[in-house]
């Protein structure tokens, strides 16, 4: 039986990466969708093709949105999480994604709760992209790895306590 020093021992990874820079977004219409991640998320983008685009916020991590021929629905557990500082602007976003939800398209609209640790609602964009908008300190999860490897339930259980979140 390995005692707690080599149990805990990380192996060297296989692969020498630097940077997770990015992920990808099927969209149906490049321009409609542009506008929506520009004049409703407040996200920075760029044109990278004529099928294709560079959206971020807040940091250097990007996302490749691309115009597809066919998009299917994302699932509630594959989301795109936006963050915001207190549950006030949690509660200030839904207002304005219930306003906003016929100009942009948006469906699924939840309540905000607190759940997994966090306050937060979901919806689901045009594209059929699934958001959420959730408490989160500056910096996001990265608060986590700062707290290493969660026992149990970790982030699940109800008694979780997580910077920033009124109980």
């Amino acid at each position: 039986m390995p005692d707690a020093s080599t149990a805990n021992a990380k192996t060297a990874p296989s692969l020498k990466l630097n940077f997770l820079s990015h992920g990808t977004l099927d969209c149906h219409d490049l321009e409609f969708t542009r506008k929506f991640y520009e004049e409703f998320l407040g996200f920075e983008v760029v044109q990278t093709s004529k099928i294709s685009m560079f959206v971020r916020l807040g940091g250097d991590h990007c996302i490749a949105v691309v115009k597809a021929k066919k998009v299917g629905a994302m699932g509630l557990l594959n989301h795109n999480g936006l963050d915001v500082e207190t549950q006030e602007e949690v509660d200030a976003a839904h207002k304005v994604v219930l306003a906003e939800a016929e100009k942009w398209h948006l469906t699924k609209i939840s309540e905000p709760i607190l759940q997994h640790g966090t306050y937060s609602f979901y919806f689901w964009d045009i594209d059929e992209n699934c958001w959420e908008i959730l408490t989160n300190p500056k910096g996001g999860y990265s608060w986590f790895f700062n707290n290493g490897d969660l026992q149990g339930k970790g982030h699940h259980d109800r008694n979780f306590k997580r910077p920033g979140v009124k109980t």
